[in-house]
């Protein structure tokens, strides 16, 4: 089985790119082979900081394999190593209708956001496609804010078979998780950097509880019972908690006698706790300086060798080659 998945490098990651993305890709090692990427081409369309791009793409490196991926077992690369994304994102674009880009509310939103709305921001689903179609893939982990364009990708493969001949390009199929498809953000919308409502995977201890502290609750007493319903701190704390610990939790809330600083401790105590072994691996990656250079440079020749044959045989169908 081929997986495939990617994160842009736009800042430190937090718990919902690893919840959403980065834990069902570690996990999917074990059943297939994975094709993890840096997507360095796609954090341009929001972006024009050159330095700002160049420490985020390491960072994201660092961290992704501090979280566990395994360069043995899987092929990690930037994205922008593998010119041939670029020539399967044009073809893709001769059979993608126009009507279904400007659907896509991703888009949308973004250009909502004052973000400028420039080609490669409303073509984003299509290079999406190129990504995910260059290496066969057949799985694809996404978040819930990712599932329209992964139907991009489909209906665009379907389009391209329909065209040139059944087999042209192999049709994916999205992974998502329903318990973490949406993780919830400090103040109770979507974990989004956006939103300025996230929880880094990693930093300093002091600052990262300061961070938790900031949940936004409401001034139920102390004595009183605390509703469980749309709780940002047990949405949160069950990502983190095993369930003996979370049943507990519950039962607190229902009871009373305990306030939402209590709470908001425990919360925070699961979640340094639960990321401990993946600060240790950072720090060990960080201590060899080259180390980082080298997966990435023998991944992107893996991706390179896998990318040339596909679109090999992309470019017989349509009469390139």
């Amino acid at each position: 089985m081929r997986i495939l998945t990617g994160l842009q490098p736009s800042g430190k990651l937090h718990v919902g790119n690893y919840f959403g993305a980065i834990k069902p890709a570690v996990e999917l090692q074990q059943q297939g082979e994975g094709f993890y990427f840096i997507a360095d081409y796609h954090a341009m369309t929001s972006g024009r900081d050159a330095a700002a791009l160049k420490a985020n793409i390491r960072e994201l490196a660092i961290d992704f394999l501090a979280c566990g991926l395994d360069p043995e077992k899987s092929v990690f690369f930037r994205q922008s190593a593998v010119p041939e994304v670029n020539e399967l994102a044009w073809i893709l674009s001769t059979v993608c209708p126009m009507p279904l880009l400007a659907k896509c509310h991703s888009y949308k939103d973004k250009v909502a956001q004052g973000i400028s709305p420039n080609h490669a921001l409303f073509a984003y689903p299509v290079l999406m496609a190129a990504d995910i179609l260059l290496y066969d893939s057949e799985k694809v982990p996404v978040g819930k804010d990712q599932k329209q364009h992964l139907e991009v990708t489909r209906s665009l493969a379907t389009k391209l078979n329909e065209a040139y001949g059944e087999g042209t390009v192999v049709m994916p199929e999205a992974i998502i998780k329903e318990e973490t498809e949406l993780v919830i953000g400090l103040d109770g919308r979507k974990m989004s950097k956006s939103y300025d409502n996230t929880l880094p995977i990693f930093g300093e201890e002091k600052q990262l509880r300061k961070w938790v502290m900031k949940i936004v609750t409401d001034s139920t007493p102390v004595e009183d019972p605390k509703s469980t319903e749309n709780s940002t701190i047990i949405a949160l704390y069950k990502l983190f908690a095993n369930e003996a610990e979370l049943g507990s939790m519950i039962a607190d809330h229902q009871r009373g006698g305990c306030g939402y600083g209590d709470f908001k401790k425990r919360l925070a105590d699961a979640y340094w706790d639960y990321f401990s072994e993946m600060r240790t691996r950072r720090e060990e990656i960080l201590k060899d300086t080259g180390y980082v250079d080298q997966v990435l440079k023998d991944g992107a020749n893996r991706a390179r060798e896998e990318a040339a044959k596909v679109l090999s045989r992309i470019r017989q169908a349509v009469g390139l080659a």
